[in-house]
């Protein structure tokens, strides 16, 4: 039984949530990076999509995200309260119900999808729902206590936007939007394997196994080294398709040097100092994503908008 399944008791006044306790629901962070791949994938698909209609999409997505947000804290309520960094989350603080974000998950997800349907086509509406459902579902109450393969398996959920953004504007998905799912999809395990490195306590009080919980920090180290160098050589795909040029080549190399550098020296490392560099990565990758995704957005720009390059 989780947490979620004891919210129906009404024997106590349940305090009712203010606008901000919905706004962490849909975990504002987190949707903002869906977003901007979003938006990315939505740019630099070929042809045009009206600056309304573009508007709405992004919302539809951004609404997507939230709801999946929403429906995952629902679920984890009981071990969001365990936890040092989810224990102020709305539901485990008594500040809303499980009821509260059950109901406005579902409500944020179909309105979402249906929106983007009919402003867009039902393929990229298609995608939402089925990334809606892979996280809230197949990772949240499936994977995510299952398997140490968690975070690699439920990273595809993250790993959508680009390609319901590219769908939006095309009605199709091609090469270059599968590539731009599996840059994120190979991001997504070094980035919270490091994090799982420097919170293992938190994830062993939870009772979450997490790859350094069961397989140990040696192997999560390695794994990490893997998956940073697979990234390293995937980012280069857009450049191999003809996507991109040089402008987006010489970052992406510069910026997964870096990654791949920190992820050996997390490998090389022990106690807290390995923990320290964990963090160190952990904070990296996340302005590893946006400047690579800018670069990426900055190099179509110039040759689709300005004809240059």
């Amino acid at each position: 039984m989780t947490y979620a399944d004891n919210h129906s008791d009404t024997s106590e006044a349940l305090p009712l949530g203010q606008v901000e306790d919905y706004l962490a629901l849909l975990k504002p962070r987190v949707m903002s990076l869906v977003v901007f791949t979003g938006f990315v994938g939505m740019l630099v698909a070929p042809g045009t999509i009206h600056p309304v209609i573009g508007f709405i999409a992004i919302l539809s997505i951004a609404i997507g995200a939230g709801a999946s947000g929403a429906l995952n804290m629902w679920y984890d309520a009981d071990i969001d309260a365990v936890m040092s960094r989810t224990l102020n989350r709305p539901i485990p603080a008594g500040r809303l119900t499980g009821d509260d974000a059950l109901y406005f998950g579902v409500t944020l997800a179909g309105f979402s999808v249906v929106v983007l349907g009919l402003a867009t086509n039902w393929l990229a509406a298609g995608l939402l729902a089925f990334t809606i459902f892979f996280y809230a579902v197949i990772y949240t109450m499936w994977l995510k206590r299952s398997t140490p393969q968690n975070i690699v398996i439920g990273g595809a959920a993250g790993s959508f936007p680009p390609m319901i953004g590219w769908a939006a504007v095309t009605g199709t998905i091609s090469i270059d939007a599968l590539i731009l799912f599996m840059i994120i999809f190979l991001w997504t395990p070094p980035h919270f394997w490091a994090l799982a490195l420097y919170k293992k306590g938190d994830y062993e009080a939870a009772g979450i196994p997490m790859l350094p919980n069961v397989a140990g920090e040696r192997t999560t180290q390695n794994q990490i080294v893997i998956y940073s160098v697979l990234l390293t050589v995937t980012a280069f795909g857009p450049v191999l398709t003809g996507l991109v040029g040089w402008f987006y080549a010489v970052p992406a190399a510069v910026l997964g040097v870096i990654f791949s550098v920190l992820a050996v020296r997390v490998r090389f490392s022990e106690g807290r100092e390995m923990k320290r560099r964990a963090r160190v990565l952990f904070t990296y990758s996340l302005s590893y994503l946006f400047v690579l995704f800018v670069a990426l957005l900055a190099d179509v720009g110039l040759i689709k908008w300005f004809g240059v390059l």
